[in-house]
């Protein structure tokens, strides 16, 4: 299956669902080569114990001084190139705010993995914060580095504490949720009835019906994968995707994948986000084409986050940027832009109209938690992958 994609993105090249959504264009903020600025910046000290814990021992207040200079921030292609993108504005906004900064993006072709290799070579880390940062990649960052690879940000944030309770992911608080997606399925109301439950999916009237992603190398199938954990465990999920691929699903590589087979009408429903009718109803597609079913009342909750590098020299700048992501204002932008749901409440958030009408929330959000999901991702997926991806 082609997940070159995915690759690309380090397993998460569902990221260029933006990029499709929007329409890919030229924004004029492609990904800069960087390096990290002066140091002296009244940033947090640290210190790092022999388990590669990291511990504020001092908080300084940022000083003019810190708040300049360039900051390198890591990120996913559409953060920053498809038309609309997050990014660029969040550039515009934040250096009108802080006229002494300038904000450069990077890219890094294999994402988070870029930088688990340069920490592994004792390499300089050319970034000061990373975008997009989600639990699978944090779990692989803790599973095979020795030393903090991002510092925690604790209560650094004067806007942190906005942040809803279930979206945060990361027990040590080093990144920090700035968006979320809730999985659900899209489905064309005038080929196939709603689905109600996740059982209904093995049954004929939804026979032959049914797009899913490889988990292996998108964050969408990962996340859709998980939800079928979530609900039958850990000893019956596989039981349940083989009654799944007996009753017809196509597995395809990554997100762009399956949404393009959807929308050419290969297959009348497809996993996707709940946000689906906000594009739909930006570009006047059919609304019949994008209806949105949540399992048993459930969407799963797949939030994105950020983080400073522990080696980064503009610590309060990063940290700056960060909270700067967190105001009503970004939030706003961040979610309308990206298609995603706000990291605070939505009611805190600046979204307009069309965002409230169209982007739909499950009754019962579910997910798993970091602690739940180490020493078991890996497992779950390669099974899956056994039984179903190569079955």
């Amino acid at each position: 299956m082609d997940s070159k994609d995915a690759e690309r993105t380090d397993g998460n090249g569902d990221r260029s669902r933006r990029a499709y959504l929007a329409t890919v264009g030229s924004v004029g903020a492609a990904a800069l080569a960087g390096c990290t600025g002066d140091a002296g910046d009244g940033s947090t000290p640290t210190e790092t114990a022999t388990d590669g814990t990291v511990t504020e021992t001092a908080t300084a207040t940022p000083t003019e001084a810190s708040l300049s200079g360039t900051l390198t921030v890591a990120t996913y292609p559409s953060w920053v190139e498809s038309d609309g993108a997050a990014g660029p504005w969040l550039k515009e906004q934040f250096e009108a705010e802080y006229p002494d900064a300038t904000v450069e993006y990077v890219t890094p072709d294999s994402a988070v993995n870029y930088f688990i290799r340069r920490k592994q070579q004792d390499a300089p880390i050319d970034a000061d914060a990373y975008v997009g940062l989600n639990v699978d990649q944090l779990l692989r960052v803790d599973s095979e580095l020795d030393e903090p690879l991002f510092a925690q940000v604790g209560g650094e944030l004067s806007n942190g504490d906005a942040v809803r309770d279930g979206l945060r992911f990361d027990p040590q608080e080093r990144a920090v949720p700035y968006d979320t997606g809730y999985i659900s399925l899209v489905f064309d109301e005038s080929a196939v009835d709603r689905p109600g439950t996740f059982d209904d999916l093995t049954t004929e009237p939804w026979a032959d019906s049914l797009i899913v992603q490889n988990a292996q190398s998108s964050a969408t199938g990962r996340a859709f994968l998980l939800w079928t954990v979530k609900q039958f465990g850990a000893d019956g999920y596989l039981d349940y995707w083989r009654d799944l691929d007996s009753n017809g699903i196509t597995v395809l590589g990554n997100w762009d994948d399956a949404y393009n087979a959807y929308s050419e009408g290969e297959k009348p429903m497809v996993v996707s986000y709940s946000t689906d009718q906000v594009y739909a109803n930006r570009y006047d597609q059919d609304m019949t084409r994008h209806q949105v079913a949540f399992l048993n009342d459930q969407g799963y909750a797949n939030p994105e986050g950020m983080a400073v590098f522990a080696d980064s020299e503009k610590r309060a700048l990063a940290t700056e940027f960060m909270d700067f992501m967190l105001t009503a204002e970004a939030q706003g932008e961040i979610a309308v832009r990206n298609v995603q749901f706000p990291a605070i409440p939505a009611e805190q958030a600046n979204l307009p109209e069309e965002f409230a009408r169209y982007a739909k929330i499950p009754d019962e959000p579910v997910t798993f938690t970091y602690e739940e999901l180490k020493g078991n991702l890996d497992g779950w997926i390669e099974d899956w992958a056994r039984e179903i991806a190569q079955g």
